[in-house]
């Protein structure tokens, strides 16, 4: 069902800092900012040649990422993302499986202008997992 990995996302307490530190340190291509206020994040994408990294920020005083900061000030892993083909079967699927999805279980538009899902880490071994459609 799941296809390539298509990012990790790391929470961050100063986005152009961690910007910063990627185009500098790590020569990483680095994109701008772009804030998703359906998710209340924002968001900086990272280029490498066989994934993405997202920085992730707080967009608002109730953002999930705030919360996550709070308990994490330095930040850290937030969730790793992978590509399927069909969301609503996936969804289904997994569903039927027992798994959760966050949310209502309805697809969101996400960064990249895709539906996408994220799933219980409670059923995933602890890690946050969002399902993007490609």
């Amino acid at each position: 069902m799941i296809g390539r990995l298509n990012h990790v996302a790391i929470a961050v307490p100063d986005l152009e800092a961690a910007a910063a530190q990627y185009r500098g340190a790590l020569g990483a291509n680095v994109g701008a900012p772009q804030d998703e206020p359906d998710h209340g994040v924002t968001v900086i994408f990272i280029e490498l040649p066989n994934t993405k990294i997202e920085l992730l920020y707080p967009l608002g005083e109730n953002s999930p990422i705030q919360g996550f900061l709070d308990k994490n000030p330095s930040g850290g892993i937030h969730h790793i993302c992978y590509e399927v083909d069909d969301i609503a079967a996936a969804r289904d699927t997994l569903i039927e499986g027992g798994a959760r999805i966050l949310g209502t279980g309805e697809p969101k538009i996400g960064a990249h202008g895709k539906p996408v899902l994220f799933l219980h880490p409670k059923d995933f071994n602890g890690c946050l997992i969002e399902l993007e459609e490609v």
